[in-house]
Parts: C-alpha cells; sequence; structure tokens
C-alpha cells in the first residue's frame, strides 16, 4: 500500500487560506512518491473534458502538488493539457496517456483527481484505491447506489484517503448555514428547500446520428463499463450528462451538491426510512434523463425535504426553513429572513462543523494527516442515494419508501433492480 494512505502522526500545517495555497509542505518524504520535488503531492488527473482542466489550473498553482500525468480516452484532449502544465512549468515533465491504467501504474503518483462521466466512477476509484493512491472523486459518487455501497467497502478496506468533489462544504456560506439550522438558532427546522439546474437547454435534442468516432478516441474505452454501443455523434462532449447509460441527470450530478449540504445541516434526513414521491419530466431522444421535477422526501424522523429543478420553489439554493425564520445559501451569497441571523457568533457549546476553506488544500492536508476531510466518501454517497431514489421515484410514477440502514426500498422488487446495474466486462469494483 502507498504510505499516502497510511494513518501516521504528521505535524500541524500551516492555517489560513493564503499559506495553504502559497506554502509548500515539509513532511517527512515517506508519505509522497519517490521523485516528489520539495515534498509535493504528486498527482494525475483523469478526465480532460472541463472538471479535470479546472482542477489541473488549481493544482499548478499551488506549492502542495506537482502535475505529472493526465489521461484522457481523446488523445488530443490528454495532449492539449499536458500542453497547459508543461507551459505553466516551463519544462515537458508532464506525459499523457489515453489508458488510464498507464497513469494508475505509475508508482511515482501519489494522488488523483478522476473527473470522467459518471458510468466510470465507481469502477475507476475502486481501481486508483487498489492501486494506492489517494483520491479526488468528483460527483456523483457513482453511477448506482450499489455501486456506492461496494466502493465504500474498497476505499475504507484500503484504508484510501478519499475526498469528493461537493466543494459547497469548503465554502463559509455553507457551513455557516448548516450550523444555524443545526444549533437551533432558526427554531426547530422542519422543511428545506432544495433547487438545482436541470438542465432543459443543455441537452443536445433529438435522437443523435450514429457515426464514425473521432480518430483519435478509444471509444471502447469511454464506454467503459455500460453496455457497448455505436458511437454517436457528441457523445462524448459534455451530451453525456443527460443520457441514463452513463448519468443520472443533473437531478442527480447537479442535485448532490445541494443534497449534500442539507444532508450536512440536518443529517436526520439520512437515517431511518423516509419516503420519496413527485414527478419529473424527461428528454425525448438520445437524451433520456429528465430536466424538471419535483420531490418531496419525508423523513420519519427528519424534516421534509422538497427537491426542485431551480424553476420551481426558492430557486438555485438550499433554504432551511425553521419554526421562527430561515436562512438560504447558493454558491453567490447567504440570505436570511432576518439578517441579524447572519451577525450570529456561535457559542462555544454549539455543534461546528469541520473547517475546509480550499477543497484541495484540504485534500492535502488529509494525505499528510491521515484523517478524514471535510468531505468523505460516505457524505457524497448519501447525497447521491437521495437524489438517484428521487431519479427512480420519478421513473416509475410512484411513491417510494427508502430504508437507509439496508440502503434498499421497502417491498419494491422493480425499485430496488434499479439499484444496480451490470458492468461489462473486464471491469468490476
Amino acid at each position: 500500500m502507498s504510505p499516502v494512505n497510511r494513518s501516521t502522526s504528521r505535524r500541524s500545517f500551516l492555517a489560513g487560506s493564503a499559506a495553504l495555497t502559497a506554502a509548500p509542505m515539509f513532511v517527512p518524504s515517506s508519505v509522497f512518491g519517490a521523485n516528489a520535488p520539495s515534498n509535493r503531492v504528486t498527482c494525475g488527473v483523469i478526465g480532460c473534458g472541463a472538471r479535470g482542466p479546472s482542477h489541473t489550473r488549481t493544482l499548478i498553482r499551488m506549492k502542495q502538488a506537482k502535475v505529472l500525468a493526465v489521461s484522457d480516452v481523446s488523445l488530443s484532449r490528454a495532449n492539449a493539457l499536458k500542453g497547459e502544465v508543461d507551459k505553466w512549468h516551463s519544462n515537458t515533465d508532464c506525459t499523457a496517456h489515453q489508458d488510464f491504467r498507464e497513469l494508475l501504474d505509475r508508482k511515482d503518483i501519489d494522488a488523483v483527481f478522476i473527473a470522467t462521466p459518471e458510468n466510470w466512477h465507481g469502477v475507476m476509484m475502486a481501481m486508483a484505491s487498489k492501486a494506492g493512491k489517494a483520491i479526488y472523486g468528483e460527483k456523483s459518487l457513482t453511477h448506482t447506489v450499489a455501486e456506492g455501497r461496494a466502493l465504500i467497502d474498497v476505499v475504507r478496506g484500503n484504508k484510501t484517503i478519499f475526498q469528493s468533489g461537493t466543494q459547497q462544504r469548503s465554502d463559509p456560506k455553507f457551513r455557516k448555514a448548516c450550523e444555524l439550522a443545526l444549533n437551533g438558532y432558526l427554531g426547530k427546522v422542519t422543511e428545506i428547500h432544495v433547487g438545482v439546474p436541470g438542465g432543459k437547454t443543455s441537452a443536445k435534442p433529438g435522437v443523435w446520428p450514429v457515426a464514425e468516432p473521432p480518430a483519435d478516441l478509444n471509444w471502447d474505452l469511454w464506454v467503459g463499463p455500460a453496455a457497448a454501443e455505436p458511437y454517436r455523434q457528441d457523445l462524448d462532449r459534455f451530451h453525456w450528462y443527460f443520457v441514463s447509460r452513463y448519468c443520472v441527470g443533473w437531478i442527480a450530478s447537479w442535485g448532490v451538491h445541494h443534497m449534500d449540504i442539507a444532508l450536512w445541516g440536518q443529517p436526520s434526513i439520512g437515517a431511518g426510512r423516509m419516503t420519496v414521491e413527485g414527478s419529473a419530466e424527461f428528454f425525448d431522444g438520445t437524451a433520456d434523463d429528465s430536466y424538471a421535477w419535483d420531490m418531496t422526501l419525508t423523513p420519519v424522523n427528519g424534516p421534509r425535504v422538497r427537491f426542485v429543478d431551480n424553476t420551481k420553489g426558492h430557486g438555485q439554493g438550499v433554504r432551511f426553513i425553521g419554526e421562527d425564520s430561515w436562512v438560504q445559501v447558493n454558491r453567490g451569497k447567504i440570505w436570511a429572513s432576518d439578517e441579524a441571523l447572519l451577525k450570529i457568533q456561535f457559542k462555544e457549546s454549539d455543534t461546528r462543523l469541520q473547517e475546509s476553506i480550499h477543497h484541495h488544500a484540504d485534500f492535502f492536508n488529509s494525505i499528510a494527516s491521515g484523517q478524514d476531510p471535510v468531505a468523505p466518501i460516505e457524505a457524497c454517497h448519501r447525497a447521491t442515494t437521495a437524489t438517484v431514489a428521487c431519479d427512480i421515484a420519478t421513473r416509475l410514477k410512484r411513491k417510494l419508501t427508502w430504508d437507509w440502514d439496508s440502503q434498499q426500498f421497502i417491498g419494491d422488487a422493480e425499485a430496488n433492480a434499479l439499484l444496480s446495474r451490470p458492468l461489462r466486462g473486464p471491469w468490476v469494483i
């Protein structure tokens, strides 16, 4: 097992955003790859479409990290991102790979950032864990609930450091809203509204024509553990988000972000049983995921959650509604029924959530300390599960009862069958 996965005592790191992003981490060299200059965490990035390059542009600016390799099934995209890294460092040290397995086989890479289509998440993250890498894994955690449960077993069994890409946990606005809800400053929380983009105008309409894949694209590797099918024009460029074979749609892929905040601020939602009911509108063509929905999740021992696309309700964000007042937060701002709520100074006796001021730096801090980061794998699994349960209820067009302990729907074999999918060989978790 790679040393980055061992829980060992490390000295404290510098606190504060400027220190975390500007100062190199000086820790024992055994923590890092054999060739890691200046004790940096050596990184590989898998997936060079949108999120992968975004991560890379952050990493190359951080003193704690060095990007050694990038990978994408489209070799031209991998080469383009390699070019960015090389230009920044004025060298050609970064390598480009079409097959991610070559990157995972490298012993000089400590950590991987996985930003692929979601049908790959479970398999690829499990392979990375088995290869001894620390993992920053994009959301949704996995394509199905069963894959998420299996991935947790692999990650915890290998003592892998795992940071989920639910980066709102590293935004003080979201933490403040959750702590107000947790500590009774709103009165008893009775309802939570969660609104996210549905993507109605984002998907390519109609049936996308079968075509020859681009010459530099390994189409079979792009499809991966999903069922084999011919290439369709533009499927490999963003539009996969709305094709159920590769992604549950923005109800989950975007929904996970704000559902995670709802669960962070009111953990009782993710315990015991809850009913899930509502309706959705779906694309009709090659894209077949939902783009609009109105769902209600009713836990036995927690506040009701109204989960909608952001054309409904209170729009984009998470609103915690208490008996006395409410607070709402999104990536742009935090606001409340009474602005005085936002000036509250928390008491020493209040419940405080784990603090992070930079999601990537928090990941590297966890690699060094061996402690869980701010967005552990179980949290992302709960948020993913809640949104996938909503998707299943909309497809079956009926009310379902979800049991968090058994990770099953109660008395509904058809719904439970949708919690997993066959994986095309040779891919396994």
